[in-house]
């Protein structure tokens, strides 16, 4: 039979779709499944199973072919595997497909005599007992299987024949090809070997020579070493001659500092004693200035208690302050209106002015859309400055009701912060500071509201508008 392999043996499928008997290998076990040989109608037998190619080619035959049949014609073991894809087919339901193509001579009529419409000549040489030359063993072998001419046992075992001596002709040549490999790296290790062996010995007659280099230096190091050990012995011998003479200079030079400290402890004792002279002398004079100031000052309570004079004197103005209340304000107009900008410097440059500002009045007047806590701190800040400047005894104050928990003063702020208490508004606090104050005290209050700025008008106190303050705020910032 010939081996030529040109035609592929491969029939096409009814449906179009490929599939490769290579993608569908079976276990050995489910080839053991199978029986040992096959018998035809004519008796005709196999001795021994297809070959593995053969028999993945004619499940491959009988696959395309299980999926072009009617359902009325499928075979009842296959229809549940007739609508998988072919070469699922073949791969999941391979051993059931062969079993079937075995035992079921209508199914293997059928995959016949699709065979018979691939490849008519090689159906008409197998009926006449003649093989095309240039056939695929497997292909032939395969067609053989399904048509069963007469001799197909032969044929099938010839080509099982063929593919084995193919096998054993390649496995020999791998086994040529190895023992080749195998020669060539042998000749490779070899040359590397020799290679390696004069490397050695090359390294070897190295380190010959510089262990030969290196016994003539650790002789020279030796030598070296014994001339610097007589040299270290001789040097000792130089030191300790030397700190026997240091000795010796260091006992005169301890005697020497003892001379000296005692010089040095006579003449701190003689600065002590001076010192000590010197503060009899000054606490004498401190004594005697003490007992005059003593005599001035009881002379001085004598004189005041012989007079009756009082303890504290009023002030002149706090005596104008007097002729004039009930007169009107207590704090000097000097013919400035409310809208001047001068006012309230005018005002802060009065002796002892106190300020009070309606803190929420001023801030919703300049920036009530800030939260109030930011409206404080603006005003705060501002008001701190104004009182650094001008020494004014300020007093700012908010409805404590908008607080949750008003906060703690602090010990070096100038502005006086105050908020109501509950049931107080911050207008009733004001106009209760202002009577709170002495008569004849400038007083000025910082309001836009009506209703306070004619209160505190009644009691004696000058009034200047919110606006005028952020002015007056505002161009000291800039």
């Amino acid at each position: 039979m010939a081996s030529d392999t040109s035609d592929s043996g491969a029939a096409p499928r009814p449906g179009g779709d490929g599939a490769a008997a290579a993608d569908a290998p079976e276990t050995r076990a489910e080839r053991a499944a199978e029986p040992s040989g096959a018998t035809g109608e004519d008796g005709q037998v196999l001795t021994r199973p297809l070959p593995g190619p053969v028999r993945e080619r004619v499940i491959e035959y009988g696959s395309d072919v299980l999926g072009g049949l009617p359902m009325a014609e499928l075979p009842s073991a296959l229809r549940r595997v007739a609508r998988f894809e072919p070469r699922r087919r073949a791969r999941l339901a391979g051993p059931q497909i062969a079993a079937q193509l075995e035992t079921d001579a209508d199914f293997r009529g059928r995959v016949g005599d699709r065979v018979r419409q691939v490849w008519p000549e090689l159906a008409d040489g197998l009926g006449s007992g003649v093989v095309p030359p240039a056939a695929d063993p497997v292909t032939v072998a395969a067609a053989a299987y399904l048509l069963r001419p007469a001799g197909w046992p032969d044929i099938v075992e010839q080509v099982h024949t063929e593919l084995a001596e193919r096998e054993s002709a390649r496995e020999a040549d791998e086994a040529a090809e190895a023992l080749a490999d195998l020669r060539r790296q042998l000749d490779a290790a070899k040359s590397e070997h020799r290679e390696e062996v004069l490397r050695l010995r090359s390294q070897l007659r190295e380190h010959r020579s510089t262990i030969a280099d290196l016994r003539r230096r650790v002789h020279a190091e030796r030598q070296r070493a014994k001339d610097a050990t007589e040299r270290a012995e001789q040097a000792i011998a130089e030191a300790a001659d030397r700190g026997s003479t240091a000795a010796n200079q260091v006992g005169v030079v301890e005697a020497e500092n003892r001379r000296l400290r005692n010089r040095l402890a006579a003449a701190e004792a003689q600065v002590e004693n001076a010192r000590r002279a010197a503060r009899s002398g000054r606490s004498a004079e401190e004594a005697r200035l003490r007992v005059l100031i003593d005599v001035l000052m009881d002379a001085a309570h004598g004189l005041r208690r012989e007079l009756a004079l009082p303890s504290s004197i009023d002030s002149p103005a706090d005596l104008v302050a007097d002729s004039r209340r009930g007169q009107g304000t207590g704090v000097p107009a000097r013919g400035l209106p409310d809208d001047d900008p001068g006012l309230i410097d005018q005002l802060l440059s009065l002796p002892r002015v106190h300020l009070l500002v309606d803190g929420y009045n001023v801030t919703k007047t300049g920036y009530g859309t800030l939260p109030l806590s930011d409206q404080r701190s603006r005003l705060l800040a501002g008001l701190e400055g104004l009182a650094t400047r001008t020494k004014a005894e300020i007093t700012c104050v908010f409805d404590g009701a908008e607080v949750d928990a008003p906060p703690a003063l602090s010990a070096t702020r100038r502005v006086r912060l105050l908020f109501s208490d509950p049931g107080e508004t911050a207008d009733e606090l004001i106009i209760g500071l202002v009577r709170a104050e002495p008569p004849g005290r400038p007083l000025a209050v910082v309001t836009s509201d009506k209703e306070i700025v004619a209160a505190v008008g009644r009691a004696g106190a000058r009034t200047v508008s919110s606006v005028m303050l952020l002015r007056r705020l505002e161009a000291g910032s800039g």
